[in-house]
């Protein structure tokens, strides 16, 4: 019988993809466990999240080393000690070091709060807002050295209305947010999801376009 993989979830704040990964983890134990989590910020309530569910956590404080690398390298040699298969960046506010993404290449997933290549960076919703946008959403890709530019794998619409604010945009996107991570990192487990050739394949065939949460929900 094939073995969980192990992942490692980062992150920085809330964690409520976290929980969106532990509670959905409960249900499909057989595809994969969750080994560590690992936080550069020691009030993050993931971190209680984790505890909670006897996840073991770590806590690195990135003001206590002197570069980007020297704090990149002490993070790689904590997530190779445990042998992990996939590292889930959930909200993770760091910036990492092309070594750091190059020695995990293929084996870590970032989500982003916009339609890639839409709005890399910061202030995603606020940005859709003044653009005029009608739609927003999120998109899940492999980690590369560029920022936000890895190959996508999913993403989620969700519909901007002229009620909408930075906070109630902000809301539908997270709530989409919490059904797709998951999805992802199951598809993962299951060998369906890998990256080769510096592209997306699904079911071993390469992904011309993103899939799309309301296609796939059901499956």
């Amino acid at each position: 019988m094939k073995q969980p993989i192990q992942i490692a979830v980062l992150i920085s704040g809330s964690g409520s993809n976290l929980q969106a990964i532990i509670d959905h983890q409960k249900q499909h134990p057989q595809d994969y466990e969750i080994a560590l989590v690992i936080s550069n910020k020691a009030n993050a309530y993931g971190l209680i999240r984790a505890q909670n569910e006897h996840i073991p956590t770590k806590f690195i404080d990135h003001t206590l080393f002197d570069s980007r690398e020297s704090f990149d390298q002490t993070l790689q040699q904590t997530i190779d000690k445990r042998q992990i298969d996939l590292i889930v960046l959930a909200g993770f506010m760091r910036i990492l070091t092309p070594q750091f993404t190059q020695h995990f290449l293929g084996k870590m997933i970032n989500i982003h709060p916009s339609l890639l290549p839409k709005y890399t960076g910061l202030n995603t919703h606020q940005r859709a807002l003044e653009a005029g946008d009608t739609e927003h959403g999120l998109s899940i890709h492999f980690v590369t050295p560029e920022l936000d530019s890895g190959p996508v794998i999913l993403q989620a619409k969700v519909p901007i209305t002229p009620q909408d604010t930075e906070k109630s945009l902000k809301e539908k996107v997270h709530q989409q947010e919490h059904l797709a991570y998951p999805l992802v990192i199951e598809w993962f487990a299951q060998g369906k999801l890998e990256f080769k050739d510096h592209q997306t394949w699904f079911e071993q065939t390469v992904l011309s376009k993103p899939q799309q949460l309301h296609d796939v929900i059901s499956l």
